[in-house]
Parts: C-alpha cells; sequence; structure tokens
C-alpha cells in the first residue's frame, strides 16, 4: 500500500498501532546498521534508504532522476514488506541471508528480495540487520554496476561513483549514437589499417596528387 505521507515522521504516525510497531522495531534496526552514505526518506509510497545523488550522481538507471535504491520498508494489506534490492542478482548474498534467517528457525517468506512478514515475531530482525551492516554503499555500487555491465547496459550513463572508499567504476560501453571514424579513405584504406603495411611517410613515396599520371613498367 503505497502512502501520501511527505515525511518517514507523517508515514509512521498514520499507521494502525499494531502496524507502527512492527515498521518502528525495523526500522531501528535499519538505521543501526546503515552505512553513513545512505539516506532515509519516503519513496515510492513507502520508507526508502538510498544511495543519494551526491554519493552516486547517476542514479536509479530505471529512473536517473531518482536515487539508487538500496532498502525499502513498508506495511502492505496483509503484512510488512521489507524490500532488500541489494540482495537481488546476488547470489552469494541472497544464498547466505536465507542460510542464516533458517538458522533462527524462523519460516522465510521471500521473493526475489522481499521479505514479507505478519509478526515481529515472524522477523529475524538480527538477520536483516546484519545482511544491511555487510553492503556498505561503496560495495553496492560496485555490484549494482556490475550487474549493468553483465545486462549489456552501461554503468550509470558513464558516471563514476564518487564514494572515497569506492574503486573506480568499470569503463561505459561505446556509445552507440556516436560514429566511429572510418578507416576508409577515398581509394582506398589507411595504410595504418592494413596490417603490416607502412606509411607513405616511412617508405618515402609521395602520394600522387589529384590528377598525376600513373606510370607503368
Amino acid at each position: 500500500m503505497q502512502s501520501k505521507a511527505a515525511t518517514v515522521t507523517e508515514y509512521l504516525a498514520g499507521l494502525p498501532e499494531d502496524r507502527r510497531e512492527i515498521v518502528g522495531a525495523v526500522r531501528k534496526v535499519i538505521l543501526a546498521n546503515l552505512d553513513k552514505n545512505y539516506t532515509e526518506k519516503m519513496s515510492y509510497g513507502m520508507i526508502g534508504y538510498a544511495v543519494p545523488h551526491s554519493i552516486y550522481p547517476a542514479g536509479y538507471h530505471c529512473d536517473p532522476k531518482a536515487p539508487l535504491p538500496f532498502v525499502g520498508l513498508g506495511s502492505q494489506k496483509h503484512h510488512v514488506s521489507v524490500y532488500m534490492m541489494f540482495l537481488y542478482g546476488n547470489e552469494g548474498a541472497e544464498a547466505r541471508f536465507r542460510k542464516e534467517w533458517e538458522k533462527t528457525g524462523k519460516k522465510l517468506d521471500m521473493g526475489k528480495c522481499c521479505i514479507r512478514f505478519r509478526t515481529l515475531d515472524d522477523a529475524a530482525l538480527d538477520v536483516i540487520g546484519e545482511a544491511i551492516k555487510r553492503m556498505p554503499a561503496a560495495k553496492y555500487i560496485e555490484h549494482y554496476e556490475a550487474a549493468l555491465q553483465g545486462a549489456g547496459r552501461g554503468a550509470g550513463k558513464g558516471k563514476k561513483a564518487t564514494v572515497r572508499e569506492a574503486k573506480p567504476a568499470p569503463s561505459p560501453p561505446p556509445n552507440p549514437k556516436v560514429r566511429p571514424k572510418s578507416d576508409k579513405i577515398r581509394g582506398g584504406t589507411k595504410a595504418s589499417a592494413v596490417p603490416g603495411a607502412k606509411s607513405p611517410a616511412r617508405t618515402g613515396i609521395k602520394p600522387a596528387g589529384r590528377g598525376a599520371k600513373r606510370t607503368t613498367r
């Protein structure tokens, strides 16, 4: 259920008491383990945690005007959902998360990256907190850009992460709109484009000018 609340405080105030308790408890765990380079604000009608443009100018590839989403927390009609975006497509992190949740003995209701539960007793809060703690912004950006490259998309339109501890982003693929310089010239091919060919400067042979007659032996 998407909310029209403008602030997190307003959002929490508008929840039923039982849901406010659950969402508030999960939020407390998230904030306690959240890297300083993430921000909290309302996003997509729920509480959102994202990498701001000041840290990652490229933003979300689906909507560059939006910051890169990290986690979402919201009260739905029949349950509370935690959208752990950083687990999507990250098989190692997802497998570890599922294994650690299983150890708690609690039943895991999870899709690709969305965890659902009805009560606090159903939620393995420590597991959620530890997973978030293991994914600082720099590491998340690195994983995100690698995923984009693997999908054949440019890494944030060529913009690199500005997080100090982040590694340089991989070079973006060539822009399909920019036509590469042709190796062809009028009347033939550049010598440098032919393997083993020598340029006129090296051979000492001056190219014939326009209108010059060719001589044959």
